[in-house]
């Protein structure tokens, strides 16, 4: 389906080449640019030198072909940079103007369209990373977030949106594209039904998504999906982009009240449109090799003798090396495929005892405890808008922690963003932290605010309120002082916070003082 679109959008990149040029030539501003090349899923990088292009793949599916397109043009243009995001796609960076244009254009051909993967469009769908080969799911999503990136690509030319809209497809209580509070949320039951959720979202203001409706037949969510753009556009706010957001209609309608003229919109799409379809749901046909195998980093799937082998590059950056030789590796292994997680690592999934070896051994350069998986954005020496340096500041809490060699465990994973948008999901985090500057007798300094107490998992979310913000210098010590005081009660830092978040709030106190 994706080249049906290719053909709508393609006129639209010789548009995006002449911005491009008006913006390096200074005769559009920043802010200008920014908002059209959102758009195209592109931004000016800080500086405006160089840019960045996120890929859209639903659900985090990075197959084999759209792995090899990524290899062969970083070869191709001698791209260094690639980024794992939280919305399971990957973006380029520090690309030229000219390289922009032509790789977008590739990018497109090869099925991966990146328009709408900014600016005020429907974003890349999200779906549970294991979906279709988790043990303890309840049914495979990933055929329906696929059908449903697909569906919203209509809306990208069609309709104006007040901003962008997320949605994600849940396949099991772990949440972890967080369902329950995107702008539009499907969330699998054990009946083989969806619950939805609607008009959720993390950054300003936070909230959890209302439950619009319950059991939905799967082959029913287009209608969802429609119901949810026309309530979108009826009652978002499109005078003040602060407060444009779905999650704001629940202040103005009230949360009864937006249920009510969300299903209010569902009506009329069932009365006036044809959005049934049936979803081509996969079988895996691959047998196991009759060999088994265990670590901490591979997980049994549902298929007998297949399993998924997890990597998490520090920090979501994925170095164009390993994406090559992961590549190299999988080329010949018969239905595997990687799928990229909400939290910047990834699976790759189907292996056979002796894929999964030659692949565990492979990526032994990646996270191996708990708190090294930790989730940071790209940080404001590249993004235009961050405030703090989150990859910087998680190197040095990585390497402070590591020097104390603390059990995996007794420090969670932890969620840094560079400014307010929540681009790692840190106020979901056990702990996260959000760039901002610190008043001091020596004047402002780089700080990050502290976040603790927020959950992901289905029935027990909770958004996590802001807190001080600790000096950028400060947040390894702090990160040490604690792994310190959990590790000397010989325990995890889940079941420590159980009964001592009097303790964490007085240390973090004395780090914010």
């Amino acid at each position: 389906m994706a080249k049906d679109y290719l053909t709508m959008f393609l006129p639209d990149l010789e548009e995006f080449r002449e911005m491009t040029e008006k913006f390096h030539n200074k005769e559009i501003s920043v802010p200008e640019y920014k908002g059209f090349s959102g758009g195209f899923g592109s931004y000016a990088e800080r500086g405006g030198e160089t840019h960045m292009l996120r890929l859209r793949m639903a659900g985090g599916r990075l197959t084999k072909d759209r792995l090899k397109f990524i290899v062969d043009s970083c070869k191709k243009y001698g791209i260094e940079l690639l980024k794992i995001t939280t919305c399971q796609s990957i973006q380029m960076h520090h690309l030229k103007a000219d390289i922009l244009c032509e790789l977008m254009k590739e990018a497109w051909q090869a099925g991966m369209i990146s328009r709408g993967g900014g600016g005020d469009f429907p974003r890349n769908v999200m779906a549970s990373p294991l979906s279709g080969v988790q043990t303890n799911e309840y049914f495979d999503v990933m055929p329906y977030a696929e059908a449903a990136g697909e569906y919203l690509m209509e809306f990208i030319k069609a309709v104006k949106f007040p901003r962008k809209l997320k949605v994600g497809f849940s396949s099991s209580p772990a949440n972890e594209p967080h369902a329950t509070f995107r702008d539009l949320g499907f969330v699998a039951t054990p009946d083989g039904t969806f619950d939805v959720y609607a008009a959720g979202g993390l950054g300003n203001r936070p909230a959890l998504g209302a439950c619009v409706a319950r059991g939905v037949s799967p082959d029913q969510i287009l209608y969802h999906i429609k119901a949810m753009v026309n309530t979108f556009v009826a009652y978002g706010n499109y005078e003040n982009r602060g407060r444009a957001r779905t999650r704001f209609m629940q202040e103005t309608l009230g949360t009864e009240g937006f249920i009510k003229a969300y299903n209010e919109k569902l009506s009329e799409v069932f009365a006036n449109e044809s959005l049934e379809f049936l979803a081509d749901e996969p079988k895996i046909a691959k047998k196991g090799d009759g060999g088994t195998i265990e670590d901490g980093r591979i997980t049994a799937q549902k298929q007998d003798g297949l399993y998924a082998v997890f990597y998490q590059p520090v920090g979501g950056v994925l170095a164009p090396q390993k994406a090559a030789q992961l590549y190299a590796l999988i080329r010949d292994m018969d239905d595997v495929e990687i799928r990229l997680t909400p939290a910047e690592g990834l699976y790759m999934i189907n292996c056979n005892s002796s894929e999964a070896r030659r692949l565990l051994d492979a990526t032994n350069d990646g996270a191996n405890t708990l708190f090294e998986t930790s989730v940071a954005c790209i940080g404001h020496s590249i993004c235009q808008v961050g405030i703090g340096d989150s990859q910087a500041m998680l190197a040095a809490c990585l390497k402070a922690v590591r020097k104390e060699n603390f059990a995996d465990g007794v420090l969670p994973q932890i969620h840094i963003s560079g400014c307010p948008s929540s681009c790692s999901a840190h106020q979901t985090a056990a702990i996260g932290f959000r760039g901002a500057m610190k008043q001091t007798p020596n004047g402002p300094k780089p700080a990050f605010a502290v976040f603790a107490g927020g959950c992901d998992l289905q029935n027990r979310e909770v958004i996590a309120e802001t807190g001080k913000a600790i000096a950028v210098d400060d947040i390894p010590l702090f990160l040490v002082e604690l792994g310190k005081t959990i590790a000397a009660d010989n325990t995890t830092y889940d079941k420590w916070i159980v009964n001592h978040r009097d303790k964490l709030d007085t240390l973090i106190s004395k780090y914010t003082a």
